[in-house]
């Protein structure tokens, strides 16, 4: 009896439904996209009359809403929150549940959430000497992340410092590790900027399409990879230098008081990794067996502890090494010991050029006008020591606000007031104690014409503004080699086309009377020159006037050419007579005349009255006695005159 009393309700539900009198609906499963607007219905319920549906306990929370007789949505569905949705559909007549429908709404997940990434700037650092193909970030370090469940990111590195892209690269487009491609140079590439892009579709055409970007900054850190560099030093790569070798000369018999002067310029070195910059010490390792020099280990400056006896060349490998005793580099310092005479030294300017910002304190290096990246250097020349000398010392003697620091101009004060400075300079030789002196002037402005070296307390007197070399980047120079070498050969051929066509007009408007005029001698140039553009560079340039030409010997006297032409002469003032030679008449006569004279042994020459008349020359014949007196004195009527009038019997006269 209990078992019918339970199934009695079942029988009438099939009964009803059979008869259509229970709800229904026509499908219990459907799909719908996230985010869809909850305002549709998701299906109609069929209700018979007398009942009532409602959302039953199992169903999903807040997710659906009955009206009428339609299911709707409550919410915006999210695949992220729930992928699965239940409504759970109770029809009642009364208070009892006639039927019980169950309605799964599964969630689409569309692509609505853009990526991000955990950070907006990662800076990292990277040791210089990190091997290639090393992986620098780690994946889970620079990923992004997508709320979109199943989502696949794809990844772009995007260069910010130029070039930087030739360094690292990323392991894959789906990978965002980062892996060092190219071994790095902390000189040119202390750090590199780069920006990481993240799109959460393959292609940037697909709609939806969202993306995300990064910014990873790498710092080079340095790593002690290369040795103490001699300066100035060209570069062979990235961390090979090729040192400078340093020469000088010394006086024998003497010994200097101050360092040596060398050349290309004092003995300093640096060390070869920028950002450790180990301080360098100094100490001679070969060459100086009788200890006649000394090295000072913190500046280098170079300096005699005795007199050289006799002319020798010394040839001195001094070592620098860092201060902490890892790396060291070895260069070699020719001394050339030599004979002074007493010679007395000269400037080769007798003005030089030099400037230097408004508001400059003590201790700054005046600067080249010419090129004020370099210091203004002022060095006299010693015609026994063509390349340096040692032995010469520098002091201006009437401005207090500048000094010599070696070769160097240094403030001496601090400079409040625009304007004009002039100077003297004056060179002294310690060992001859001749003395030179020149003029230099410095232009003080309010614009600083480059950056301003200053030298700190105890450096040498030779002036410390050597700089690194820089190879391809450059540094201060302004230009290439290659690119001055093309600007010196164009201009060289524009000169020398110029000089041609110059010579060309001359010849053609002077040569005759060049060729009457060749014969003087050539007068002795001077010593010091101005012009900068005839500066040997490496003032080793020796400059010596040109010799004058040996006189011929006498020749037999001519035959007396014939009588002069009877043309008239024009008249001009007569000149005195400028020679006496032990009375003979053709030593006292003046060989400008006004009028032809029919007496041999002399030349005489002739000028008319106005500027536009000829001027003649005229070889008379000199008698056999006294051809021989005059050849023998090397005066006017030399053999080489009688052979020029010999060569043209037929002349009397020359016309210029």
């Amino acid at each position: 009896m209990g078992t019918w009393v339970l199934l009695l309700p079942l029988l009438f539900a099939a009964a009803a439904q059979a008869q259509g009198t229970v709800c229904s609906v026509n499908k219990t499963s459907l799909t719908v996209k996230e985010n869809t607007n909850p305002g549709e219905p998701l299906l109609d319920i069929y209700v018979p009359e007398g009942q009532q549906v409602t959302l039953g306990p199992s169903s999903t929370l807040f997710a659906f809403r009955i009206q009428g007789n339609q299911l709707f949505l409550n919410v915006t569905p999210d695949y992220e929150a729930n992928t699965m949705l239940l409504a759970h559909l109770e029809c009642r007549s009364g208070d009892a549940v006639v039927t019980q429908l169950k309605v799964f709404v599964s969630v689409l997940d569309v692509n609505d959430n853009p990526p991000r990434f955990p950070y907006e700037t990662k800076v990292w650092e990277v040791p210089e000497d990190t091997r290639v193909n090393t992986t620098v970030i780690s994946e889970t370090e620079l990923e992004a992340q997508d709320q979109d469940k199943d989502y696949v990111l794809f990844y772009t590195l995007q260069e910010v410092t130029l070039g930087a892209s030739s360094f690292f690269s990323l392991v894959g487009v789906n990978r965002p590790a980062l892996r060092l491609d190219r071994s790095l140079d902390l000189e040119r590439w202390p750090n590199m900027t780069f920006r990481l892009l993240a799109r959460d579709t393959q292609n940037e055409t697909t709609e939806p399409s969202h993306t995300a970007t990064a910014t990873l900054v790498l710092e080079v850190q340095p790593v002690d990879l290369r040795p103490p560099w001699f300066l100035p030093c060209s570069y062979s790569d990235a961390f090979v230098c090729i040192h400078a070798q340093y020469r000088g000369a010394v006086p024998t018999g003497h010994r200097l008081p101050g360092p040596l002067i060398l050349h290309p310029g004092p003995v300093y070195a640096v060390d070869g990794d920028r950002g450790i910059d180990q301080p360098i010490k100094y100490s001679i390792i070969s060459g100086n067996e009788d200890s006649t020099f000394s090295i000072s280990a913190d500046s280098g400056n170079l300096t005699m502890t005795k007199s050289i006896p006799n002319a020798k060349t010394f040839l001195l490998v001094v070592k620098g090494e860092q201060a902490d005793n890892t790396r060291y580099s070895v260069t070699q310092v020719t001394v050339e010991a030599r004979n002074a005479n007493g010679s007395v030294p000269h400037f080769t300017q007798s003005l030089y050029r030099g400037t230097v910002g408004l508001g400059s304190g003590v201790g700054v290096v005046i600067k080249d006008a010419a090129d004020p990246s370099q210091p203004l250097r002022i060095r006299a020349q010693d015609p026994e020591f063509p390349d340096l000398n040692s032995a010469i010392t520098y002091q201006i003697t009437n401005n207090s606000n500048f000094r010599m620091e070696g070769e160097v101009v240094l403030t001496a004060a601090s400079l409040e007031q625009a304007g004009v400075f002039y100077a003297e300079v004056k060179a002294n030789n310690t060992v001859t104690s001749g003395t030179a002196a020149t003029v230099v002037e410095i232009q003080v402005s309010e614009q600083e014409p480059s950056p301003t070296v200053t030298l700190p307390a105890g450096t040498s007197e030779t002036t410390r503004t050597e700089g690194r070399p820089d190879g391809g980047q450059a540094g201060d120079r302004r230009f290439s080699e290659g690119e001055m070498a093309v600007l010196g050969g164009v201009l060289g051929a524009a000169l020398l086309l110029a000089l041609i066509a110059l010579t060309v007009l001359v010849y053609k408007h002077y040569g005759h009377r060049l060729i009457c005029s060749s014969g003087r001698v050539l007068e002795p140039q001077p010593q010091g020159f101005d012009n900068q553009a005839f500066l040997n560079d490496s003032d080793d340039a020796n400059w010596a006037p040109a010799p004058s030409p040996s006189p011929s010997h006498a020749q037999p006297a001519p035959p007396e050419p014939k009588p002069p032409s009877p043309e008239t002469p024009r008249r001009v003032p007569e000149a005195p007579a400028t020679a006496a030679d032990g009375g003979s008449p053709a030593a006292v006569r003046s060989i400008l005349t006004k009028e032809r004279r029919p007496e041999g042994g002399y030349k005489a020459v002739w000028f008319g009255e106005d500027i536009g008349a000829e001027a003649d020359v005229v070889v008379l014949n000199t008698p056999a006695s006294e051809a021989g007196g005059a050849g023998d004195s090397g005066s006017e009527g030399s053999g080489d005159e009688a052979a020029d009038a010999q060569d043209a019997p037929g002349t009397d006269s020359i016309h210029f």
